[in-house]
Order: structure tokens, then sequence, then C-alpha cells
């Protein structure tokens, strides 16, 4: 037992002598960092550069999860009564369709994205979607916003049909 306690004290004892030597080194190098070193990520890349963030992890667990983003949408559209079914295939090249009939994502034109239809908005931008206020769902799954525009930003491939008013 003393044993172990004193190789812990030897370990701190190097790791704080290693830090001690970091700083010195950043701190001389300090005069090089500048506002032109700060990195603002916008739109997916935030999704795409730290996936683990949004979905968990990266392995095969985290492909289930965005798997289940998507059904979710379905779902929500379900329990609250707009939707009598869903319908989930999954192919043999990994490819994954939900279809409902719900009462679809909105196609027109968003409100604060004059050049954008609210169905881009809700897959391309982070923290969009229906489910903040209460008043579209009283119970739903999945992120709140990030859900489905995680999936896109991770997806090799992703394509929405949307059906509205009897149109594709």
């Amino acid at each position: 037992m003393a044993g172990s306690v004193r190789d812990l004290f030897s370990t701190i004892e190097s790791f704080m002598t290693d830090k001690t030597a970091r700083a010195r080194r950043s701190t001389d190098a300090s005069e090089d960092y500048t506002a032109a070193d700060i990195e603002v990520l916008e739109g997916l890349e935030p999704v795409r550069r730290r996936p683990g963030m949004y979905i968990g992890s990266t392995d095969e667990k985290a492909m289930h999860h965005l798997f289940a983003e998507v059904i979710d949408n379905s779902m929500d559209e379900a329990v609250a009564g707009h939707a009598t079914w869903i319908e989930v295939e999954f192919d043999k090249d990994g490819f994954l369709s939900v279809t409902d009939n719900g009462r679809g994502m909105p196609v027109d034109t968003h409100p604060k994205f004059k050049n954008k239809s609210a169905l881009e908005v809700i897959m391309c931008t982070l923290h969009s979607g229906g489910k903040f206020d209460g008043k579209a769902y009283n119970t739903s799954g999945g992120l709140h916003g990030v859900g489905v525009s995680v999936v896109n930003a991770l997806s090799e491939v992703c394509e929405v049909e949307v059906a509205r008013g009897q149109q594709l």
C-alpha cells in the first residue's frame, strides 16, 4: 500500500514538473497567439469536427443514434396525432428510409432567413426546429433542434422528400 502511494506521489510530481516546463514554453510562444488563431466554426462544421459532442461517440452505436433521430421525427408526428403510420426501411447498402403520413416538414420560406426554405433551415442549421416552445408537440423525442441537422452533417448522402398539401 505504501509503495503505491509513493508511486502516486512520484507520478504527480513528474506531471507537475512537466506542466511547469510546458507553461514556460507556452509563455514564450504567447506572443505568437493572436485573434487570427481563434477559429469560429459555422453551420454544420462543429458537428463534423466533433461528432461525439452531438451523438456521444463515432462507433456503431452512434450510427444507431442517427437512425433514431430520423425515426423520432416521425414518431413525434404520430404521438401528436398527425400521423397514423410510419414505415422504416433499412437496405443492404446502409441507407435508411423513413416515411410517414404526417404533416411533412414546412417547405415555405423561413421568416428569419428570407432566401431559405424552412426545410433547408431544419436540415442545415443547428438548433432549429418546431419543438422549443411546446406549441407543436406536447411530447417529443430526439435532440430538440440538432437531431436531423446532425444526421445531415454526418451523412455521406442525405435526401429529403416532403409531401405537403398533396404535393411532393
